[in-house]
């Protein structure tokens, strides 16, 4: 938590003297944190206190200019309280050590002038008012160092190197030590070794501007001859709670020093030398060895001074190679025996010594000569042919001779290879070396022949031929795999690598260089490096676009004219789950009629998934609605648990989600709006007149045309299921036909004036009927008029009203236009009705065919249900129950 420092305001009572007030908080806390209270450290009186009631205006705080310290702080201008803000403050980042600079923005400044932990500062100026309490105060926070940064070393990888002769404790400083920007015990206090190998520790030095610098200490004895180098891990670890650390590669390469000397693996070498050998005749090869390294491990070879000049004539010496040649011809006064004593010299070192003895072996006569004329090309005893040249391509004469022309001379040739040494007719003595079959240089480019003469002395001469075989661009480029079979994901980064191709060419040289190169029938995106073979995709790929690829690559040597080859490369995008399902339709609607039977399928929700295999598995589930409505995940049919009734509920509303099966999952949603059909499934309700029982007075006095009353029904169903018509189709009294009916209102009127005569009970049976197709419901109601001018006798009446009427039916069909004629019915049943006369009257010829069908299928079934009749009919011959509803008389002049 922030802390003020001891150091505080100056007393109250002196308001004009500029006032320091000092804080101190750790670095990245969070907004929010209280740093101080100004008007409590400054003992101002505040809001709060005796002495604020007086001040008037009341104090304020005001920072004197918002710099690059004032984005870090939030000073309450009433309180005086400050707190960090949602700017976090770092301290690696105001303050550098060590560098005495001070950053100013404004009259706000961060300041960084010692290692203390008061270095890192935080400078405001603060305004104090009104002018009777004007005073300037400077806020100074000091930035506490937390440990939040590890130990880095400068490079990832540290080389040093030890002379394998450094004695033990001898100390190397690492160059590159680690850095840690935090400071103090946060920064880093110790360096140690993963392995030291048993012969290397660390040490620490910190000099007077406290770095720390790591020192390697040797503490056993090295040998680069049995190890030449050792890698560990140089870790370095802050002080901090918990402690923070931080690693690079060491390597600890050991030097070389002088400490071997050259060897012979042997003390003597026993040679024996024809008499009559050739100039430049090899004779011995000697060979030391230094197990030092570069110019350590140098070696020179000489004849040591005990051997005569007369052996040094006689024989070379090779300084470098160590190589003996003869370099004089042996004749009658050369000694047999010869003692070459040879130093193997080594810098700094002891020659070692080895002892030649060379033993000479007069020959009595001279060898056979075997003298060569080459055809071909020839160039310090090496014939060169092309691969290819035809059979019996000409290599050279060699003619075969006995100098003394005493002795039959015969030769022959030794050694492997499509060669053919044979006498040259007429010739004698001339024989002609010819190929047999072509050469190959891809089967052996170098043949090393001998044509061998012999005298009939037994006496041999050798002349050894090098064949060169040329190189000929007769081979094609040969892919590893004619069929590049290879497989991405789909949604590749650019520049993805797909594989190197590989062909061999097994001519040398620049014939057996191959360039590779893309088929014309390559996608533009694909790219194939000429040199590497290396085959990219610069673009993202879309197994839903397109999956398998399948296109040619060449390889090209390098010859004249060049050869090529062709493979073809397959390439298998794979999927990811990057497709969510996919509705066909954002909104579905279905119609389906009322009294639909439960399970039945009222539609097919169609969804796709671009996705393959498991990731275009689609699993569909009903969101809400799910007490009512399921759907088969599968095959996407949506059906009703129950048989659905409009006049319950005319619409529903459904969100179905489409789940996919990858990982993690993609879903979709899609709205379902299932609208019922009406079923003629409601007769029409009379609502009024209440009861059979009930009548009405009309006075004899009423004008023909009056309104008497009226008959008022209503239908559940909608469209031509709710359209109801009106009629009388009985009638009984002194003149029932001075009563008539509207077959669209229902109201009931007076068609003739009333005589002395008319006056009496008069009943009316109205038949109330739907338009429902294709079977109409009805029901009736008994309409009862009482003509006279007063009720005096109302029991008469109604001991009239419960005689059986004796009412004849007269069926006839009212003439009226097809609209409903119930009153203005809940506004919430008028909206689907509307919704779905109009979708019908766009012509949905299939919908109406199966609506057809299946209502046909219901009127089959309503003849079984006879005792279930939902008509409202009141019995024409039966006898009425006329202590039902009871109605006094009402008098008609404002019906």
């Amino acid at each position: 938590q922030p802390r003020p420092h001891p150091l505080c305001a100056s007393p109250p009572s002196d308001y004009s003297r500029a006032t320091e007030l000092f804080y101190s908080l750790n670095e990245g806390l969070p907004a929010g944190v209280l740093i101080g209270s100004l008007a409590r450290d400054l003992r101002l009186p505040t809001a709060g206190g005796q002495q604020a009631a007086s001040l008037q205006p009341p104090l304020s705080f005001t920072l004197a200019s918002h710099g690059l310290g004032g984005q870090y702080v939030q000073l309450d201008n009433r309180s005086g309280e400050l707190h960090t803000s949602a700017v976090e403050i770092d301290r690696e980042t105001l303050c550098v050590e060590s560098s005495g600079a001070t950053i100013f923005g404004g009259s706000a400044a961060v300041s960084s002038s010692s290692p203390s932990p008061e270095s890192c500062l935080l400078l405001l100026d603060v305004l104090v008012l009104p002018q009777e309490y004007f005073r300037l105060v400077k806020v100074k926070i000091a930035i506490r160092d937390v440990n939040d940064n590890a130990p880095r070393f400068p490079v990832p990888h540290i080389r040093l190197s030890v002379p394998e002769n450094a004695p033990v404790n001898t100390r190397l400083a690492i160059e590159h030590p680690a850095l840690d920007p935090d400071m103090g015990t946060n920064g880093v206090q110790t360096y140690r070794l993963r392995d030291n190998y048993g012969v290397f520790t660390l040490d620490v030095e910190e000099n007077e501007n406290g770095e720390r610098t790591p020192y390697l200490i040797v503490m056993g004895a090295l040998d680069r001859e049995t190890q030449d180098e050792y890698v560990t891990v140089i870790v370095a670890e802050d002080g901090g709670t918990p402690p923070l650390v931080g690693s690079a590669t060491l390597t600890i390469g050991i030097s070389d020093i002088n400490d071997n000397c050259p060897q012979f693996n042997e003390s003597q070498l026993n040679v024996t030398l024809y008499g009559n050998s050739s100039l430049g005749t090899h004779v011995a090869t000697v060979h030391a060895v230094d197990m030092d390294l570069g110019s350590n491990a140098q070696i020179t070879y000489s004849y040591s001074q005990k051997v005569p000049q007369p052996s040094r004539d006689l024989f070379h010496l090779n300084e470098s190679t160590g190589t003996i040649t003869l370099s004089t011809k042996v004749d009658g006064d050369t000694p047999r025996l010869h003692r070459l004593i040879i130093l193997g010299n080594g810098p700094g070192c002891i020659p070692a010594v080895i002892t030649v003895l060379v033993t000479i072996i007069k020959v009595m006569m001279r060898p056979p000569e075997v003298v060569p004329r080459f055809i071909a090309n020839e160039v310090e005893g090496v014939v060169y042919l092309k691969e290819l040249e035809p059979i019996n391509t000409p290599i050279a004469f060699f003619t075969i001779k006995d100098p003394d022309e005493k002795y039959k001379v015969s030769c022959y040739l030794d050694g492997d290879g499509p060669f053919r040494l044979s006498p040259y007719k007429p010739y004698n003595n001339e024989y002609l070396l010819e190929t047999t079959k072509p050469l190959d240089f891809e089967t052996q480019q170098l043949y090393e022949i001998s044509v061998i003469a012999w005298n009939s002395e037994g006496f041999h001469v050798k002349k050894v031929v090098k064949i060169q075989v040329l190189d000929d661009n007769d081979n094609s480029p040969v892919f590893s795999e004619q069929l590049i079979e290879l497989s991405i994901e789909e949604n590749n980064v650019p520049n993805a690598f797909l594989t190197k191709l590989h062909a061999t060419d097994a001519d040398s040289g620049e014939r057996g260089q191959v360039s590779y190169f893309l088929g014309p029938d390559a996608p533009s995106y694909f790219a194939l490096d000429k040199n590497t073979g290396v085959l990219t995709v610069s673009t993202q790929l879309d197994r839903e676009e397109k999956e398998k690829y399948r296109y040619t690559v060449k390889a090209v040597d390098s010859g004249f004219p060049p050869r090529e080859s062709i493979a073809t490369v397959t390439i298998t995008v794979l999927d990811k789950n990057d497709n969510s399902p996919r509705f066909i339709n954002k909104d579905f609607s279905f119609f389906v009629p009322e009294n639909f039977p439960g399970f039945g399928e009222i539609g097919v929700i169609s969804v796709t998934d671009a996705d393959a295999g498991q990731n275009g598995w689609v699993a569909l589930s009903v969101l809400n609605g799910s007490d009512i409505f399921v759907i088969d995940t599968g095959k996407g049919v949506l059906r009703a648990k129950v048989s659905l009734d409009r006049e319950q509920q005319s619409s529903y509303v459904l969100w179905i989600e489409a789940v996919d099966g990858g990982d993690p999952a993609l879903s979709s949603t899609a709205k379902i709006t299932i609208l019922l059909l009406d079923i003629n499934d409601n007769p029409p309700l009379v609502l009024f007149p209440q009861s059979n029982m009930s009548y009405l007075l009309v006075l004899p006095s009423t004008l023909p045309g009056s309104p008497i009353t009226e008959v008022y029904a209503v239908d559940k169903d909608t469209g031509m299921n709710a359209v109801i018509a009106y009629s009388i189709i009985g009638r009984r009294g002194p003149r029932p036909e001075s009563f008539r009916i509207d077959p669209k209102t229902g109201n009931i009127t007076l068609e003739e004036s009333l005589m002395q005569n008319d006056y009496g009970l008069y009943r009316l049976l109205v038949k109330v009927s739907d338009h429902g197709y294709p079977e109409p419901l009805h029901s009736t109601v008994m309409v009862n008029l009482f003509v006279n001018d007063t009720v005096s006798n109302e029991s008469y009446i109604e001991s009239l009203l419960r005689k059986e009427p004796d009412i004849s039916v007269e069926e006839k069909q009212p003439q009226i236009s097809i609209e409903p004629t119930h009153k203005k019915m809940e506004s919430a049943s008028c909206m689907p009705t509307l919704v779905a006369l109009s979708i019908i009257s766009l012509g949905s010829i299939a919908l109406v065919t199966g609506m057809g069908i299946y209502i046909c299928l219901r009127k089959g079934k309503k003849h079984h249900r006879a005792d279930e009749n939902l008509e409202v009919q009141i019995p024409l011959n039966g006898r009425i129950n006329l202590h039902m509803l009871e109605k006094k008389p009402v008098e008609i002049s404002n019906i």
